[in-house]
C-alpha cells in the first residue's frame, strides 16, 4: 500500500486522539496562508471550489484502510490545505459514515462558512473543527493573510449562524501568539465574539511546530493560562502523546508521506522508526537532512523536518 495518495495514519492528535487522515486537497492548496502554519507557506492560494480529487478514488483508497480503523478515536479531513475548498466535502462525508462507525469531524480555517453550500455539507460531520485566530479583520489579514475575495464581516456571520444550528460536536480553536493575538485586551475581543457562538469545547493554542513566518513566537505559559481563564477554554500547548502509523512497508517513505501532511520531529521519527524496528534511525534522519525535498527546522529545540 505504497501508492497511498489521500489516507494517511493513524496519527497522534491533540484533539482528537488517534486519527485516520483523509486529505482531499492538493499540497498546500488554501484560501490562507496562515503566518503560523505548520506546513509553511501556502503556495496554492485559491477560493475556488471543485473536485481536486475523484471522490470514488478517495473512497476506494479508504476501503483499502478499514483495518487501521481498529487503532483510531475519530476519521479526520483535514487537507493539506482547506478541506472545504473540496467541492463533494458532503459526499465524502456520508461515504466515510457508510463505511466505519467511528466519528468524522473536519477541521477547517471557516474562511467559508459564509457560504450556504458549504455549511450545509458540514452538517453532515459529526465533529467540525473551526479555527478563529483573529477577532476582527485587521487582525485577521494580519495572521490568516486570506484570499483577495473573502471577506470577514460575512466569514463571521456564517460562522456565528453554522455553529447555533449544527447537530454535532463543535470545538473551536484558537492559536495564539505572542504579541500578535495575546494580550488581554486580545483575549477580551475573543471572549465577546465567543459569547455569540455556540461550541462543545474551546481549545487554546500556540504553536508547538515550525511556523511558516520566522518572527512568530509562541505564547508564555503565563498567557496561555490566562487565556484559558478568561475564556474557559482547554490548552493544548504541547505536543501530542502517541505514535504515527504507516501501511507504507519502506521505512524512508513511510515517513516522508506523514510529513507531507503531518511534520514530525527527531524524537517523534525515532519512536516511529523504534515501533518498526528499524536498526538505524541515526542514517534515516541523516539522508532526510540532505533531501532536497525536505525542509529540517530548528525550533523549540527540536528538529522538525517537513516536505517543501
Amino acid at each position: 500500500m505504497s501508492d497511498l495518495k489521500y489516507v494517511f495514519g493513524p496519527v497522534p492528535s491533540r484533539r482528537l486522539g488517534r486519527s485516520l487522515g483523509v486529505s482531499p486537497i492538493p499540497k498546500k492548496t488554501c484560501n490562507y496562508s496562515c503566518v503560523y502554519c505548520q506546513l509553511g507557506r501556502t503556495d496554492k492560494m485559491t477560493n475556488t471550489r471543485r473536485e481536486y480529487f475523484p471522490l470514488e478514488e478517495i473512497l476506494e483508497e479508504f476501503d483499502q484502510c478499514l483495518g487501521d480503523l481498529e487503532r483510531c478515536d475519530v476519521v479526520s479531513i483535514v487537507g493539506e490545505g482547506e478541506p472545504t475548498l473540496y467541492s463533494r466535502l458532503g459526499e465524502l462525508i456520508v461515504g466515510i459514515q457508510q463505511r466505519t462507525d467511528k466519528p468524522v469531524a473536519v477541521i477547517t480555517n471557516a474562511a467559508l462558512m459564509g457560504d450556504p453550500d458549504v455549511r450545509a455539507e458540514l452538517r453532515y460531520a459529526d465533529i467540525v473543527l473551526p479555527s478563529l485566530d483573529s477577532y476582527d479583520a485587521e487582525s485577521w489579514h494580519r495572521i490568516d493573510r486570506p484570499h483577495g475575495h473573502l471577506d470577514y464581516d460575512e466569514m463571521m456571520e456564517g460562522l456565528d449562524l453554522f455553529t447555533n444550528t449544527f447537530t454535532g460536536q463543535i470545538y473551536m480553536e484558537i492559536m495564539l501568539m505572542k504579541g500578535m493575538n495575546d494580550s488581554r485586551e486580545d483575549l477580551e475581543k475573543f471572549g465577546a465574539i465567543l459569547k455569540r457562538l455556540h461550541y462543545d469545547r474551546l481549545y487554546i493554542n500556540t504553536p508547538v511546530r515550525p511556523p511558516a513566518e520566522p518572527d512568530v513566537s509562541v505564547s508564555t505559559p503565563e498567557t496561555i493560562a490566562l487565556a484559558t481563564e478568561l475564556l474557559g477554554g482547554i490548552s493544548i500547548d504541547a505536543l501530542a502523546s502517541g505514535s504515527f502509523f504507516s501501511e507504507i512497508k519502506d521505512d524512508y517513505e513511510a515517513i516522508l508521506s506523514i510529513i507531507g501532511r503531518h511534520p514530525m520531529n527527531q524524537h517523534e521519527i525515532g519512536g516511529f522508526l523504534a515501533s518498526r524496528k528499524n536498526p538505524n534511525p541515526a542514517a534515516l534522519l541523516e539522508k532526510l537532512s540532505h533531501d532536497p525535498a525536505v525542509t529540517p527546522v530548528e525550533y523549540k529545540g527540536y528538529v522538525t523536518y517537513r516536505l517543501k
